[in-house]
């Protein structure tokens, strides 16, 4: 089968579109014929090297996938040939304390689709058949991928972790990305008032588009000043965060007394500074999030076929370009998701 592999850690030069041997599957898995894959930071951060961590190569990258079953393992049920599915992306062992819990993403054997195995950069992959999730029929397969990984991200830190209660004030970083533009919709189906900030005029109008009530471009403007100038000086309930260094103060500024606030990955750098009294002395929640489990999947699901949410697709690439759709991504100019094609 064709896939994108990489063998060595680096740039995009190291993406390679190849033959690769094609997966079967076991007795409790399905083998999926992907048709689309949507890309993650996650995938740049694997491509470049994760210290300390050895991925197995070569490797095929990609935790978002859509396509349609091909085969079904033996002892597998309810799942049909050619059902068009997406792939809920997180791989829990499923029978750990966290697991029964339905705390997957806390399961010591977690990993994704993509991470530790291969995932959708290909035209076939294995997976365990609990992680088939049904396509919401009226999306295409670009759109079905576009979906999971950042939508149940968005969800387990709003919902979840956050505990995101109608009418709050949310502050949502990064509009422009997969995570920040499911992030506005979630929040806004959960009935809080949004303010999102982004790079652009164009992207704060793409963020309006999707129900944001505020917007902050944060390249001339200074996000918390601008907060409180929004929130009459009160600041906001939850601030949705995963820029990481170069946002992180003024994120910790802009929350109101007894705000939360959520953060899921730190894109611009790992390094955090905060005044202890101000933590305490304002009542200030640090929560943190690492994607979400498949229940919480299942109701993000449930609001695209309602339409009450949305898939959010900036540029699709076919496979062979997949080089291409990571510097797209690496560029930071991106709305939405980006999204490979798989013929």
């Amino acid at each position: 089968m064709k896939a994108t592999v990489f063998a060595e850690h680096g740039g995009p030069e190291v993406l390679h579109y190849t033959d690769v041997p094609k997966p079967s599957a076991g007795p409790t898995d399905v083998l999926v014929r992907v048709r689309a894959c949507a890309l993650n930071h996650l995938d740049l951060w694997i491509r470049r090297g994760l210290p300390g961590i050895s991925v197995p190569l070569p490797h095929i990258l990609g935790s978002d996938i859509a396509g349609e079953i091909a085969t079904a393992g033996e002892g597998v049920e309810g799942i049909k040939t050619g059902e068009k599915v997406v792939l809920s992306p997180g791989i829990p062992c499923g029978h750990c304390e966290q697991c029964t819990a339905g705390k997957d993403s806390q399961c010591r054997q977690y990993t994704l689709f993509g991470y530790m195995v291969p995932g959708g950069y290909a035209e076939y992959v294995r997976a365990p058949a609990t992680n088939v999730v049904s396509m919401p029929p009226h999306l295409s397969y670009e759109e079905a991928a576009a979906l999971p990984l950042v939508f149940v991200t968005a969800w387990h830190m709003l919902i979840t972790r956050a505990n995101l209660r109608p009418a709050e004030e949310v502050l949502v970083l990064g509009a422009g990305s997969g995570v920040g533009s499911a992030a506005i919709q979630i929040a806004k189906v959960a009935g809080a008032r949004v303010i999102a900030t982004a790079g652009s005029d164009e992207k704060l109008a793409k963020a309006k588009e999707l129900g944001a009530d505020d917007t902050i471009l944060h390249s001339k403007q200074d996000i918390a000043s601008e907060v409180k100038r929004l929130t009459d000086r009160r600041g906001v309930d939850v601030v949705f965060e995963h820029v990481g260094e170069a946002t992180w103060e003024k994120s910790i500024r802009s929350l109101a007394v007894g705000g939360r606030l959520v953060t899921c990955g730190a894109t611009t750098g790992f390094e955090g500074k905060i005044d202890i009294r101000y933590l305490f002395s304002r009542q200030i929640s640090i929560l943190g999030s690492y994607m979400g489990s498949k229940a919480e999947l299942l109701s993000v699901m449930e609001l695209v076929r309602r339409r009450a949410v949305k898939p959010v697709l900036d540029k699709i690439f076919p496979l062979a370009q997949a080089a291409e759709a990571h510097r797209r991504l690496e560029s930071r100019g991106q709305f939405g998701k980006v999204v490979l094609r798989i013929p």
